[in-house]
């Protein structure tokens, strides 16, 4: 359950710290004036669950807000706990969300000091508080909202999570085999078409580095007559001036090394110069030989450079990328050529997994209606007890005859829908055609109630779940609510007397200018001060003593404080 929780430099809050009673079951309200800012409260929490958060909320002198919640967690909240753990979230039965959310848009949460996801973020608070804003209430509108309000009271969302994956398993079958029957209307061309592909790059025989390989030979052939002319020359400077003098000098050198010991390294380099040079001589000969000048050489050279450039354009910019596309284009043809088999096998993957898909839908049908049974029962006791003592509720059910592929989805074969009447003699009809804004309200408290006794969630919190009710309506919402703070702790933002008589703590949400700057203060009453409060919420300004005696009535004759 919420103990504390701290906002700073938000909207027109400065700087705010509220802290709660702690029992497990308690009623607080806020109250004030209509702008106030009694919902801040909600978009705090909002904010913790991982809400959207525009920089407009940051108060003008300020870079960032902070909004930071204490809870208190038991050991019955098992999911939870499970959650923490999973997340490696070290917890003593507390559990603190922090979330610090800057201009220019960046958001920080941590989760007892340690820095998480926003997703992590809302999902640990969603454990911990229940919401239920004027938002829910038109939710109520929405039909395909119905199922899911409905499985979440049956306790389906596991089945229904395990037909989702099933259901997916078999819609990716069914796309696979899709994919081959669009190939087999043009399987023949394609086939031609990878068979001629596969020939041309086979028939080319490649070689890696080859085009690099062709390019260096015809360079050479090219410029065979100017080798051939260097060369040549080289070679007979070599013959004529050098080679008839090395033997000379070979000799010579040995004479002066007889004579001079100290000349001895001198001969030895010189006489290995010497045969350097004259194997030299003897490479550039055989250089000389080797030069190409066959003419038909080239020409081939062109030609298979032609082929070649013309294989890259058609298949990839490099050889390499040439033989892997086709080595894949082997792969297809061969896939093609089993393509019949691989569809016989999909076709009966595809007709077991839909007969299982409908076994499972039809089981999870029959358990959403055993839900809807007990769903209706408990919303004609809530309703009841909200001063709809006539009013019916149903959940009809359109579901297909004999399930076909075309009316199976994620979430089954069932389309739900509540119907209402609040009027005796008058058959139940959608919500959207019959349900006027304080029934919708009333309506969405009864779920809620109803939802929140079979949940782990200790903290419920109601933002004028009290619209458009007055009267006895809004005498049975109190004690709905009074109910409810029985064995949940309930926050609640209202402007009805009758609600605000039964809280157990009473916040009083005030707008004032300090210093030339307006901010919102939340302050606690004590009794005297809530029962002028309540005096204002049912009279206004002009406070009479008939109005102040009605309202210290409301909350001393009030069963939550009688019992004190």
């Amino acid at each position: 359950m919420l103990l504390e929780l701290r906002i700073q430099n938000m909207a027109l809050i400065d700087s705010l710290e509220l802290k709660f009673s702690g029992n497990e079951n308690s009623l607080a309200v806020f109250t004030g004036e209509t702008g106030a800012g009694k919902s801040i409260i909600l978009q705090a929490i909002n904010l913790l669950a991982g809400g959207r958060g525009a920089s407009s909320w940051i108060r003008s002198d300020s870079d960032q807000a902070v909004v930071e919640a204490l809870f208190e967690i038991d050991n019955a909240q098992e999911e939870l706990m499970l959650l923490l753990r999973d997340n490696a979230l070290d917890f003593d039965g507390s559990c603190i969300i922090r979330r610090v959310f800057a201009r220019d848009g960046r958001s920080r949460f941590y989760i007892n000091d340690r820095l998480v996801t926003a997703r992590l973020a809302g999902e640990v608070t969603e454990n911990l508080v229940n919401i239920a804003s004027q938002h829910d209430h038109q939710q109520l509108l929405v039909q395909r909202r119905h199922l899911d309000f409905l499985d979440t009271y049956g306790d389906l969302w596991r089945q229904r999570s395990d037909f989702e994956t099933l259901y997916e398993r078999w819609r990716k079958l069914l796309a696979r085999k899709q994919d081959l029957l669009d190939k087999e209307k043009d399987k023949e061309q394609r086939q031609d078409f990878l068979t001629f592909q596969v020939r041309e790059i086979r028939e080319a025989a490649i070689s890696l580095d080859e085009d690099l390989e062709l390019e260096q030979e015809r360079v050479r052939l090219k410029s065979s007559t100017s080798l051939t002319e260097l060369a040549g020359q080289c070679l007979e400077i070599m013959q004529s001036n050098i080679l008839e003098h090395l033997a000379a000098i070979r000799k010579k050198m040995e004479q002066v090394a007889s004579i001079d010991e100290s000349a001895g390294e001198l001969a030895e380099r010189l006489q290995s110069s010497c045969y350097e040079i004259e194997d030299l001589a003897l490479s550039l000969e055989a250089y000389l030989n080797k030069i190409p000048s066959d003419p038909y050489r080239l020409e081939q050279i062109n030609e298979r450079m032609s082929l070649l450039k013309q294989l890259l354009r058609k298949y990839g910019p490099t050889l390499e990328e040439v033989v892997e596309f086709g080595k894949k284009a082997e792969e297809e043809l061969a896939s093609l050529e089993s393509m019949e088999k691989e569809l016989a096998d999909l076709n009966r993957q595809v007709e077991g997994l839909f007969t299982e898909i409908r076994q499972k839908a039809g089981e999870l049908s029959s358990a959403r209606k055993k839900a809807a049974e007990k769903l209706c029962e408990a919303m004609h006791k809530e309703l009841g007890s909200l001063s709809f003592t006539k009013a019916v509720f149903e959940v009809a059910f359109n579901e297909p005859k004999s399930p076909d592929a075309s009316s199976v989805n994620s979430s089954g074969i069932d389309h739900v829908e509540f119907l209402f009447s609040a009027n005796p003699g008058e058959p139940p009809k959608p919500l959207v055609k019959v349900a006027s804004g304080g029934e919708l309200s009333r309506l969405m408290l009864a779920m809620k109630c109803i939802l929140a006794n079979r949940d782990r969630i200790h903290t419920v919190i109601f933002d004028e779940v009290d619209a458009g009710i007055g009267g006895k309506a809004a005498e049975a919402v109190s004690r709905k609510i009074a109910e409810l703070a029985g064995h949940h702790q309930v926050l609640c933002i209202t402007h009805l007397p009758q609600i605000a008589a039964a809280a157990n703590e009473h916040f009083m949400v005030e707008k004032d200018v300090l210093k030339g700057r307006t901010r919102t203060s939340i302050s606690t009453l004590a009794k005297e001060q809530r029962i002028m409060e309540l005096a204002r919420m049912l009279g206004g300004e002009s406070l009479t003593q008939q109005t102040v005696a009605y309202a210290r009535e409301l909350v001393e004759t009030n069963p939550v404080h009688a019992k004190r």
